[in-house]
Protein backbone atom coordinates (compact mmCIF):
# COMPACT_ATOMS: atom_id res chain seq x y z
CA UNK A 1 0.00 0.00 0.00
CA UNK A 2 1.42 3.41 -0.95
CA UNK A 3 1.59 6.53 1.20
CA UNK A 4 -1.40 8.17 -0.48
CA UNK A 5 -3.72 5.27 0.30
CA UNK A 6 -2.37 5.16 3.83
CA UNK A 7 -3.18 8.86 4.26
CA UNK A 8 -6.69 8.24 2.99
CA UNK A 9 -7.13 5.57 5.63
CA UNK A 10 -5.99 8.01 8.31
CA UNK A 11 -8.47 10.64 7.19
CA UNK A 12 -11.26 8.10 6.86
CA UNK A 13 -10.90 6.57 10.32
CA UNK A 14 -10.38 9.86 12.15
CA UNK A 15 -12.77 12.02 10.16
CA UNK A 16 -15.68 13.32 12.23
CA UNK A 17 -17.79 13.16 9.06
CA UNK A 18 -17.33 9.40 8.91
CA UNK A 19 -20.54 7.58 9.94
CA UNK A 20 -18.61 5.07 12.06
CA UNK A 21 -16.54 7.73 13.85
CA UNK A 22 -19.13 8.72 16.45
CA UNK A 23 -20.11 5.09 17.12
CA UNK A 24 -16.47 4.09 17.55
CA UNK A 25 -15.88 7.07 19.86
CA UNK A 26 -18.90 6.20 22.03
CA UNK A 27 -17.93 2.51 22.24
CA UNK A 28 -14.40 3.39 23.32
CA UNK A 29 -15.57 5.87 25.94
CA UNK A 30 -18.03 3.31 27.36
CA UNK A 31 -15.16 0.80 27.57
CA UNK A 32 -13.03 3.45 29.29
CA UNK A 33 -15.83 4.34 31.73
CA UNK A 34 -16.66 0.77 32.71
CA UNK A 35 -13.04 -0.34 32.83
CA UNK A 36 -11.68 2.62 34.81
CA UNK A 37 -14.30 2.63 37.56
CA UNK A 38 -14.63 -1.16 37.92
CA UNK A 39 -10.91 -1.98 37.80
CA UNK A 40 -10.05 0.56 40.49
CA UNK A 41 -12.74 -0.72 42.85
CA UNK A 42 -11.82 -4.37 42.20
CA UNK A 43 -8.11 -3.70 42.79
CA UNK A 44 -8.95 -2.13 46.12
CA UNK A 45 -11.25 -5.08 46.95
CA UNK A 46 -8.31 -7.42 46.40
CA UNK A 47 -6.09 -5.55 48.87
CA UNK A 48 -8.81 -4.91 51.45
CA UNK A 49 -9.45 -8.64 51.80
CA UNK A 50 -5.79 -9.41 52.50
CA UNK A 51 -4.59 -9.88 48.95
CA UNK A 52 -0.95 -8.89 49.30
CA UNK A 53 0.86 -9.37 45.99
CA UNK A 54 1.34 -6.11 44.16
CA UNK A 55 2.77 -8.11 41.25
CA UNK A 56 -0.54 -9.99 40.94
CA UNK A 57 -2.34 -6.65 40.89
CA UNK A 58 0.13 -5.49 38.23
CA UNK A 59 -0.22 -8.68 36.19
CA UNK A 60 -4.02 -8.57 35.94
CA UNK A 61 -3.88 -5.11 34.36
CA UNK A 62 -2.55 -6.45 31.06
CA UNK A 63 -3.01 -10.24 31.29
CA UNK A 64 -6.24 -9.92 29.31
CA UNK A 65 -4.36 -9.15 26.09
CA UNK A 66 -5.75 -12.27 24.30
CA UNK A 67 -9.14 -10.50 24.32
CA UNK A 68 -7.69 -8.00 21.83
CA UNK A 69 -7.75 -10.76 19.21
CA UNK A 70 -11.50 -10.07 18.90
CA UNK A 71 -11.31 -6.43 17.64
CA UNK A 72 -8.24 -7.33 15.57
CA UNK A 73 -9.58 -10.35 13.66
CA UNK A 74 -13.37 -10.00 13.83
CA UNK A 75 -13.66 -7.11 11.29
CA UNK A 76 -11.55 -9.12 8.81
CA UNK A 77 -13.58 -12.32 9.17
CA UNK A 78 -16.85 -10.36 8.93
CA UNK A 79 -15.58 -8.79 5.67
CA UNK A 80 -15.76 -5.28 7.19
CA UNK A 81 -12.22 -4.61 5.99
CA UNK A 82 -9.92 -6.02 3.34
CA UNK A 83 -6.83 -5.40 5.42
CA UNK A 84 -5.28 -8.55 6.88
CA UNK A 85 -4.34 -8.37 10.58
CA UNK A 86 -0.75 -7.27 11.22
CA UNK A 87 -0.14 -6.30 7.60
CA UNK A 88 2.16 -3.24 7.33
CA UNK A 89 3.21 -3.88 10.93
CA UNK A 90 6.86 -2.83 10.54
CA UNK A 91 9.86 -3.68 12.70
CA UNK A 92 9.97 -0.06 13.87
CA UNK A 93 6.36 -0.19 15.07
CA UNK A 94 7.04 -3.53 16.79
CA UNK A 95 10.09 -2.11 18.61
CA UNK A 96 8.20 1.02 19.68
CA UNK A 97 5.30 -1.10 20.92
CA UNK A 98 7.58 -3.28 23.04
CA UNK A 99 9.36 -0.25 24.53
CA UNK A 100 6.08 1.50 25.36
CA UNK A 101 4.76 -1.78 26.77
CA UNK A 102 7.64 -1.98 29.25
CA UNK A 103 6.94 1.61 30.29
CA UNK A 104 3.28 0.66 30.71
CA UNK A 105 4.27 -2.29 32.91
CA UNK A 106 6.28 -0.01 35.23
CA UNK A 107 3.34 2.39 35.38
CA UNK A 108 1.02 -0.48 36.34
CA UNK A 109 3.35 -1.53 39.17
CA UNK A 110 3.46 1.99 40.57
CA UNK A 111 -0.32 2.16 40.40
CA UNK A 112 -0.60 -1.14 42.28
CA UNK A 113 1.72 0.06 45.03
CA UNK A 114 -0.21 3.29 45.41
CA UNK A 115 -3.60 1.60 45.33
CA UNK A 116 -2.53 -0.95 47.97
CA UNK A 117 -1.84 1.80 50.53
CA UNK A 118 -4.27 4.61 49.74
CA UNK A 119 -8.05 4.89 49.91
CA UNK A 120 -9.65 4.69 46.44
CA UNK A 121 -10.91 8.27 46.70
CA UNK A 122 -7.45 9.61 47.62
CA UNK A 123 -5.57 7.69 44.91
CA UNK A 124 -8.16 8.74 42.31
CA UNK A 125 -7.79 12.41 43.15
CA UNK A 126 -3.99 12.13 43.14
CA UNK A 127 -4.06 10.49 39.72
CA UNK A 128 -5.79 13.58 38.41
CA UNK A 129 -2.35 15.22 38.61
CA UNK A 130 -1.43 13.25 35.47
CA UNK A 131 -3.25 15.97 33.55
CA UNK A 132 -0.59 18.50 34.55
CA UNK A 133 2.14 16.28 33.15
CA UNK A 134 -0.04 15.42 30.18
CA UNK A 135 -0.44 19.06 29.10
CA UNK A 136 3.27 19.80 29.45
CA UNK A 137 4.41 16.62 27.69
CA UNK A 138 1.77 16.99 24.98
CA UNK A 139 3.05 20.52 24.27
CA UNK A 140 6.62 19.21 24.04
CA UNK A 141 6.03 15.94 22.18
CA UNK A 142 3.02 16.52 19.89
CA UNK A 143 3.02 20.35 19.92
CA UNK A 144 -0.31 20.62 21.71
CA UNK A 145 -1.44 24.25 21.75
CA UNK A 146 -1.73 25.66 25.28
CA UNK A 147 -4.89 27.71 25.68
CA UNK A 148 -6.52 29.50 28.59
CA UNK A 149 -9.07 26.71 29.07
CA UNK A 150 -6.61 23.81 29.25
CA UNK A 151 -4.13 25.82 31.35
CA UNK A 152 -6.93 26.79 33.75
CA UNK A 153 -7.94 23.15 33.96
CA UNK A 154 -4.38 22.09 34.80
CA UNK A 155 -4.01 24.75 37.51
CA UNK A 156 -7.30 23.78 39.17
CA UNK A 157 -6.45 20.08 39.17
CA UNK A 158 -3.00 20.82 40.56
CA UNK A 159 -4.55 22.80 43.40
CA UNK A 160 -6.91 19.89 43.99
CA UNK A 161 -4.03 17.42 44.42
CA UNK A 162 -1.96 19.80 46.60
CA UNK A 163 -4.94 20.42 48.85
CA UNK A 164 -5.43 16.68 49.23
CA UNK A 165 -1.76 16.13 50.06
CA UNK A 166 -1.86 18.76 52.80
CA UNK A 167 -4.62 16.81 54.54
CA UNK A 168 -2.95 13.41 54.03
CA UNK A 169 -2.19 12.76 57.68
CA UNK A 170 -5.91 12.70 58.49
CA UNK A 171 -6.82 10.18 55.79
CA UNK A 172 -4.93 6.95 56.52
CA UNK A 173 -6.47 3.48 56.80
CA UNK A 174 -6.04 1.79 60.19
CA UNK A 175 -2.62 0.24 60.75
CA UNK A 176 -0.98 2.17 57.93
CA UNK A 177 2.14 4.05 58.95
CA UNK A 178 2.87 7.58 57.78
CA UNK A 179 5.92 6.32 55.86
CA UNK A 180 3.89 3.73 53.91
CA UNK A 181 1.19 6.29 53.27
CA UNK A 182 3.69 8.58 51.57
CA UNK A 183 5.16 5.65 49.63
CA UNK A 184 1.68 5.11 48.24
CA UNK A 185 1.29 8.85 47.70
CA UNK A 186 4.46 9.24 45.62
CA UNK A 187 3.95 5.94 43.76
CA UNK A 188 0.55 7.22 42.65
CA UNK A 189 2.06 10.54 41.52
CA UNK A 190 4.75 8.55 39.64
CA UNK A 191 2.07 6.44 37.97
CA UNK A 192 0.31 9.63 36.94
CA UNK A 193 3.51 10.99 35.38
CA UNK A 194 4.30 7.80 33.44
CA UNK A 195 0.74 7.54 32.16
CA UNK A 196 0.87 11.19 31.12
CA UNK A 197 4.03 10.38 29.13
CA UNK A 198 2.41 7.26 27.69
CA UNK A 199 -0.51 9.23 26.18
CA UNK A 200 1.37 11.79 24.00
CA UNK A 201 3.93 9.17 22.97
CA UNK A 202 1.04 7.04 21.76
CA UNK A 203 -0.51 10.01 19.95
CA UNK A 204 2.80 10.60 18.17
CA UNK A 205 3.00 6.94 17.13
CA UNK A 206 -0.66 6.83 16.08
CA UNK A 207 -0.04 9.61 13.56
CA UNK A 208 1.62 6.91 11.44
CA UNK A 209 -1.18 4.40 12.00
CA UNK A 210 -3.95 4.30 9.42
CA UNK A 211 -6.72 2.19 10.97
CA UNK A 212 -8.31 1.30 14.30
CA UNK A 213 -7.41 -2.40 13.92
CA UNK A 214 -3.73 -1.46 13.80
CA UNK A 215 -4.15 0.49 17.05
CA UNK A 216 -5.43 -2.70 18.68
CA UNK A 217 -2.52 -4.67 17.20
CA UNK A 218 -0.04 -2.26 18.75
CA UNK A 219 -1.96 -2.44 22.03
CA UNK A 220 -1.66 -6.24 21.93
CA UNK A 221 2.12 -6.10 21.57
CA UNK A 222 2.41 -3.47 24.33
CA UNK A 223 0.35 -5.53 26.74
CA UNK A 224 2.32 -8.68 25.97
CA UNK A 225 5.50 -6.78 26.91
CA UNK A 226 3.92 -5.36 30.08
CA UNK A 227 2.59 -8.80 31.06
CA UNK A 228 6.02 -10.35 30.50
CA UNK A 229 7.51 -7.78 32.89
CA UNK A 230 4.85 -8.60 35.49
CA UNK A 231 5.47 -12.34 35.06
CA UNK A 232 9.19 -11.83 35.72
CA UNK A 233 8.35 -9.88 38.87
CA UNK A 234 5.92 -12.56 40.01
CA UNK A 235 8.49 -15.29 39.44
CA UNK A 236 11.04 -13.39 41.51
CA UNK A 237 8.45 -12.81 44.21
CA UNK A 238 7.38 -16.45 44.52
CA UNK A 239 5.73 -17.25 41.24
CA UNK A 240 2.19 -18.09 40.28
CA UNK A 241 2.09 -20.93 42.81
CA UNK A 242 1.72 -18.28 45.50
CA UNK A 243 -1.63 -17.32 43.99
CA UNK A 244 -3.03 -20.73 45.03
CA UNK A 245 -1.73 -20.28 48.56
CA UNK A 246 -3.03 -16.74 48.70
CA UNK A 247 -6.47 -17.76 47.40
CA UNK A 248 -6.96 -20.57 49.94
CA UNK A 249 -5.09 -19.38 53.01
CA UNK A 250 -4.71 -15.58 52.85
CA UNK A 251 -7.65 -14.05 50.98
CA UNK A 252 -10.40 -13.83 53.61
CA UNK A 253 -13.29 -14.22 51.15
CA UNK A 254 -12.28 -17.71 50.04
CA UNK A 255 -10.73 -19.15 46.85
CA UNK A 256 -13.88 -18.90 44.71
CA UNK A 257 -14.30 -15.17 45.21
CA UNK A 258 -10.53 -14.74 44.87
CA UNK A 259 -10.46 -16.17 41.35
CA UNK A 260 -13.64 -14.30 40.42
CA UNK A 261 -11.93 -11.08 41.56
CA UNK A 262 -8.84 -11.90 39.50
CA UNK A 263 -10.91 -12.73 36.41
CA UNK A 264 -12.99 -9.56 36.50
CA UNK A 265 -9.88 -7.51 37.25
CA UNK A 266 -8.35 -8.86 34.04
CA UNK A 267 -11.54 -8.13 32.08
CA UNK A 268 -12.13 -4.60 33.38
CA UNK A 269 -8.51 -3.51 32.99
CA UNK A 270 -8.63 -4.69 29.39
CA UNK A 271 -11.69 -2.55 28.76
CA UNK A 272 -9.88 0.41 30.33
CA UNK A 273 -6.79 0.12 28.13
CA UNK A 274 -8.81 -0.56 24.97
CA UNK A 275 -10.87 2.55 25.64
CA UNK A 276 -7.79 4.65 26.36
CA UNK A 277 -6.02 3.60 23.15
CA UNK A 278 -9.15 4.24 21.10
CA UNK A 279 -9.73 7.69 22.62
CA UNK A 280 -6.15 8.80 21.92
CA UNK A 281 -6.34 7.51 18.35
CA UNK A 282 -9.71 9.12 17.60
CA UNK A 283 -9.14 12.42 19.44
CA UNK A 284 -5.87 13.42 21.13
CA UNK A 285 -3.73 12.49 24.13
CA UNK A 286 -4.91 15.57 26.06
CA UNK A 287 -8.59 14.85 25.41
CA UNK A 288 -8.01 11.24 26.48
CA UNK A 289 -6.37 12.46 29.68
CA UNK A 290 -9.25 14.86 30.34
CA UNK A 291 -11.79 12.06 29.91
CA UNK A 292 -9.90 9.85 32.35
CA UNK A 293 -9.71 12.70 34.85
CA UNK A 294 -13.48 13.11 34.61
CA UNK A 295 -13.84 9.42 35.45
CA UNK A 296 -11.63 9.84 38.52
CA UNK A 297 -14.49 11.73 40.15
CA UNK A 298 -16.60 8.62 39.66
CA UNK A 299 -13.87 6.59 41.35
CA UNK A 300 -13.98 8.98 44.31
CA UNK A 301 -17.72 8.48 44.74
CA UNK A 302 -17.30 4.76 44.13
CA UNK A 303 -14.77 4.55 46.96
CA UNK A 304 -17.12 6.43 49.27
CA UNK A 305 -20.18 4.34 48.37
CA UNK A 306 -18.57 0.90 48.17
CA UNK A 307 -15.82 1.04 50.79
CA UNK A 308 -16.97 3.84 53.07
CA UNK A 309 -13.94 6.07 52.38
CA UNK A 310 -14.12 9.37 54.20
CA UNK A 311 -15.49 12.27 52.17
CA UNK A 312 -14.89 15.29 54.36
CA UNK A 313 -14.45 18.94 53.52
CA UNK A 314 -11.05 18.55 51.85
CA UNK A 315 -12.25 15.93 49.38
CA UNK A 316 -15.41 17.92 48.69
CA UNK A 317 -13.32 20.96 47.75
CA UNK A 318 -10.85 18.79 45.77
CA UNK A 319 -13.66 17.16 43.83
CA UNK A 320 -15.24 20.55 43.17
CA UNK A 321 -11.94 21.84 41.77
CA UNK A 322 -11.70 18.74 39.54
CA UNK A 323 -15.22 19.36 38.23
CA UNK A 324 -14.50 23.07 37.71
CA UNK A 325 -11.33 22.33 35.77
CA UNK A 326 -13.03 19.71 33.62
CA UNK A 327 -15.94 22.00 32.79
CA UNK A 328 -13.47 24.76 31.89
CA UNK A 329 -11.74 22.45 29.43
CA UNK A 330 -15.00 21.23 27.87
CA UNK A 331 -16.14 24.84 27.40
CA UNK A 332 -12.79 25.64 25.78
CA UNK A 333 -13.25 22.75 23.33
CA UNK A 334 -16.74 24.02 22.52
CA UNK A 335 -15.46 27.55 21.79
CA UNK A 336 -12.56 26.19 19.72
CA UNK A 337 -14.86 23.94 17.69
CA UNK A 338 -17.22 26.85 17.08
CA UNK A 339 -14.38 29.09 15.89
CA UNK A 340 -13.07 26.38 13.55
CA UNK A 341 -16.52 25.93 12.02
CA UNK A 342 -16.87 29.69 11.47
CA UNK A 343 -13.41 29.82 9.91
CA UNK A 344 -14.22 26.89 7.65
CA UNK A 345 -17.49 28.56 6.66
CA UNK A 346 -15.66 31.80 5.73
CA UNK A 347 -13.08 29.84 3.72
CA UNK A 348 -15.80 27.99 1.83
CA UNK A 349 -17.61 31.28 1.16
CA UNK A 350 -14.36 32.83 -0.11
CA UNK A 351 -13.75 29.87 -2.41
CA UNK A 352 -17.26 30.12 -3.81
CA UNK A 353 -16.78 33.84 -4.50
CA UNK A 354 -13.52 33.15 -6.37
CA UNK A 355 -15.20 30.47 -8.48
CA UNK A 356 -18.08 32.86 -9.26
CA UNK A 357 -15.66 35.60 -10.37
CA UNK A 358 -13.73 33.15 -12.53
CA UNK A 359 -16.93 31.96 -14.18
CA UNK A 360 -18.03 35.55 -14.89
CA UNK A 361 -14.68 36.30 -16.52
Amino acid sequence: MNDNSTQLHIEDHKSKKNKSYLLLLVVNYVCLFLGSVSSTLLSKFYFIHKGSSRWVSTWVQTAGFPLLVIPIYLPYFLKCTERKPFSHFTTKILTLSIFIGIMLGINNLLFSWGNSYLPVSTSSLLLSSQLVFNLILSALIVKQKITFSNLNCVILLTLSSVLLAMASSHDKPKGLTRAKYFVGFFCTIGAGFLFALYLPVMEMVYKKVYCYQMVMEMQLVMEVAATALACIGMAMDGGFSDMKIESSMVFDKGPTLYWITVFFNVLTWQLCFMGTAGMVFLTSSLTGGICMTALLAMNVFGGVLVYGDEFGGVKVVSTALCAWGFCSYIYGLYVQDKEEKEKEKKNNLGSEMVLTLNDSV
